[in-house]
């Protein structure tokens, strides 16, 4: 009989940092050995209001005093308080919550597929949605996506941003459209307002529903409150996760009334969806947002990092507010560089392309030590 190989109780997935970190603060987390990082990952594009943001933490302690978990068999006051607040926020007029970023991109594409009864989905080259089912139908990743091909929903794959190719496109059995406003994952992809327009006058001509993936771009990221704001585009629904409730699990279907009026008890449920300790989390994180004018904050970043970075080896920054790229020639060795110096920041799927995913309350002494650090960066210190 064959022994079994040992395994680690905790199954790897990504490959970590070398080192562990135990505690965080506003932009900077902190190691084991007590030194401080400065954070421009945010946790993969989480930490909006930052790191243990103190009025996130009390309203979470709160809320854990009072009641820590009841599911949607009972009406809780803090869900229709955040339901309210997040619709408001958005711009939108009805939310499900659920608590993740595929969660709600499978809800999103599952509604797309009931609503209209059509069979086929349409995404976008360079598109990554989650790896859920429906999630994997849209996402343009083949090395997660092929074990699981015999079991995708059909999916129209157009190029993003491409005018003609969308004038070209048939979306007269298309359920549902999904995208990545900016298409992170990809390596920073934007694409014009124009094409923007152009995507929901088709979806509106074709009875399609047009699905916006602000699991990174929302909750203030690019300056507005999500990049439907930024772009002047109401879609049929918004996705929402990661930065919803600041590192709580969280995530929210959010839907015009036209979508929502449509579906009826029992289409979707969730039992830890608006759990009142994530739903009091959320209510704090657009309380911080909107006092904090952490919108605006990502907005000025942005634009000191594209003004300050000019001659450095970042040869262009892409993106809008704190989803950022900067390409680079050697961009795995200005991201070793980085580490070395104690700066924590993304990769993408280019691989001249480095991610800036930072808290949108990012200060102005990190921002002054990551320009620095960057026109510090020469060929040499690989």
């Amino acid at each position: 009989m064959t022994a079994l190989l040992p395994v680690p109780a905790l199954l790897p997935t990504y490959a970590p940092y070398p080192f562990p970190l135990v505690r965080g603060e506003g932009d900077r987390v902190f190691d084991d050995q007590g030194q401080a990082w400065w954070d421009f990952y945010g946790g993969h594009c989480v930490c909006a209001t930052g790191h243990s943001h103190p009025a996130v933490v009390k309203a979470v302690a709160d809320q854990a005093a009072s009641l820590l978990f009841y599911s949607a068999a009972a009406a809780l006051p803090v869900r229709d308080a955040a339901a309210a607040r997040i619709t408001a926020f958005a711009g939108m007029d009805s939310v499900f919550f659920c608590n993740s970023g595929a969660e709600t991109n499978e809800n999103a594409l599952k509604v797309a597929l009931l609503l209209t009864g059509r069979g086929k989905l349409a995404a976008f080259d360079g598109g990554w949605h989650g790896r859920t089912l429906l999630a994997l139908s849209v996402t343009d990743d083949p090395k997660i996506t092929a074990p699981f091909a015999a079991h995708l929903t059909p999916c129209l794959r157009l190029p993003f941003g491409d005018l003609a190719a969308l004038a070209a496109a048939d979306f007269s059995d298309v359920a549902g459209v999904i995208l990545e406003p900016i298409q992170s994952m990809a390596g920073i992809k934007t694409a014009s307002r124009e094409w923007f327009q152009a995507l929901r006058a088709k979806c509106d001509a074709s009875g399609t529903l047009l699905i916006f993936d602000e699991i990174q771009t929302g909750m203030g990221r690019m300056g507005t409150p999500f990049a439907a704001q930024f772009y002047g585009v109401r879609p049929d629904v918004i996705t929402s996760a990661k930065g919803l409730a600041s590192g709580v699990p969280m995530g929210a279907l959010l839907m015009t009334a036209a979508v929502a009026a449509k579906l009826k008890g029992g289409d979707l449920g969730s039992t830890f969806g608006g759990g009142p300790l994530a739903c009091a989390a959320l209510l704090a994180t657009v309380d911080v947002l909107e006092a904090e004018g952490l919108p605006a904050n990502a907005a000025a970043a942005a634009t000191r990092l594209r003004r300050e970075l000019a001659g450095s080896a970042v040869t262009e920054v892409l993106g809008e507010g704190l989803l950022l790229g900067l390409r680079c020639a050697d961009a795995p060795a200005l991201k070793k560089h980085l580490l070395a110096r104690r700066f924590l920041v993304g990769g993408s799927g280019d691989p001249t392309v480095l991610r800036l995913m930072p808290p949108l309350n990012i200060s102005d002494e990190a921002l002054a030590a990551l320009i620095a650090a960057i026109r510090a960066f020469a060929p040499e210190s690989k």
